[in-house]
């Protein structure tokens, strides 16, 4: 169904579009989606509109021919929000079924972008426990879970500082990194018994670009060049600052403190493993943003993409295992989609963060640091192909059974 012209309306449908493709974006939608639902938009609108998003840009064009009028959007790089996704796909669902006009709509965006969304408290606390639960996924005992949950409370309370400091957000990663590599050195000298490697990558695990990775592999997969190229280099500058921050915090500890050792974790009691499950689940609900309500499905997620992929871990080996977890996801996630008439990432991006390779990926930079050129070319092959195991998986999901469009009315 399109919806009438209306005499003027058209302009006010422009600046409707335009302030959606900017309010998609900072909530975190990949390029591809990003150009898919402006385009379904605009024609449902009636407009002939023409869309190239990348992470730093976004050009729309309106019109045909010599007739175009084109603008561009200055952006950034924005993690993924759920909550400002919910309610910017309920303020467009609303003008695009025509309960609201394009200047309403208009309004309600402008009124959301304005809101604040700095990180405060509760994205400290989300990162503690985001280490937490990270460590025991490592391999970790009750020791490493503790240390990496306090270097994650640290950890977060220097984002909370960057969010309002530009020049230390500039190296917010390598700052991070490094304060990570050292306190957990620092610690392990003073207490011992410590796997300094599993609670270092622990408390840096929130920062570590496996879904931006997965995100830029999906951009290629669907044709997205330049949108995927961009992204791919930002994740990887991002694990070089982080693999330089950590060499460089162990250094400072080895001069400071003289050399630390690093004993092997004693390992948990299996059933351990559920109650991380739980804990991450509460993590990613708050720095995502998530509503509180969906809370329970993002742990249905988790638990669901963990599940399957041991399953098919244990039938096709770690790497195309993923593969069978991002499927059994990707149908999860469309179906609470259909069954919520809410956008699938709510529970779907939560359950790439339990699959995410960029733990692997730390591991890779890390061995190249150390001149383990085998060691660590062996680890980036993994990692690229645990992150085309998941596109894949994702895409056979969005082809057997895909998202409700955003035209949609009722479930």
């Amino acid at each position: 169904m399109t919806l009438p012209v209306q005499p003027g309306e058209a302009d006010a449908r422009i600046p409707f579009v335009l302030k959606l493709a900017s309010a998609l974006h900072s909530s975190g939608h990949a390029s591809h989606r990003l150009e898919e639902a402006l385009e379904a938009t605009s024609d449902h609108l009636g407009l002939t509109g023409q869309y190239f998003a990348t992470p730093t840009s976004i050009f729309a064009s309106f019109g045909t021919a010599l007739m175009q009028r084109t603008f561009m959007i200055r952006t950034e790089p924005m993690p993924p929000d759920l909550g400002r996704l919910v309610r910017v796909t309920e303020i467009a669902r609303s003008v695009l079924l025509g309960a609201q006009s394009p200047e309403e709509g208009t309004r309600q965006l402008v009124r959301l972008e304005q809101a604040p969304s700095r990180p405060g408290l509760w994205t400290v606390l989300a990162f503690s426990l985001a280490s937490g639960a990270a460590a025991r996924f490592l391999g970790g005992g009750a020791r490493e879970v503790i240390v990496a949950a306090v270097i994650g409370l640290a950890v977060g309370l220097l984002a909370v500082i960057a969010a309002r400091l530009a020049n230390l957000g500039r190296v917010f990663e390598l700052a991070a990194a490094t304060l990570s590599s050292f306190g957990v050195a620092a610690i392990a000298a003073a207490v011992g018994g410590v796997s300094v490697p599993i609670a270092t990558l622990a408390g840096l695990i929130v920062l570590v670009p496996g879904l931006t990775l997965t995100t830029a592999i999906a951009e290629l997969a669907t044709r997205q060049l330049t949108a995927g190229t961009t992204r791919m280099a930002g994740a990887f500058m991002t694990f070089i600052g982080i693999g330089f921050g950590v060499a460089l915090g162990s250094r400072l500890a080895t001069a400071v403190l003289g050399p630390v050792t690093s004993v092997a974790p004693v390992a948990l009691a299996p059933g351990t493993i559920w109650l991380a499950l739980v804990v991450s689940a509460a993590a990613f609900t708050l720095l995502l943003k998530a509503d509180r309500r969906d809370a329970p499905w993002i742990l249905g997620a988790g638990t669901l993409a963990f599940v399957a992929t041991r399953a098919g871990s244990a039938l096709l080996g770690p790497e195309l295992g993923v593969f069978v977890g991002a499927l059994a996801l990707g149908l999860g996630s469309n179906l609470f989609n259909r069954l919520t008439n809410r956008p699938s990432a709510v529970t779907l991006v939560p359950g790439l963060l339990t699959l995410v390779p960029g733990s692997v990926g730390f591991r890779s930079v890390s061995a190249l640091m150390e001149s383990q050129v085998v060691a660590g070319v062996d680890a980036a092959f993994s990692m690229v192909l645990t992150a085309v195991s998941l596109v894949a998986g994702l895409l056979a999901a969005a082809a057997v059974y895909p998202e409700r469009p955003l035209t949609a009315s009722d479930p």
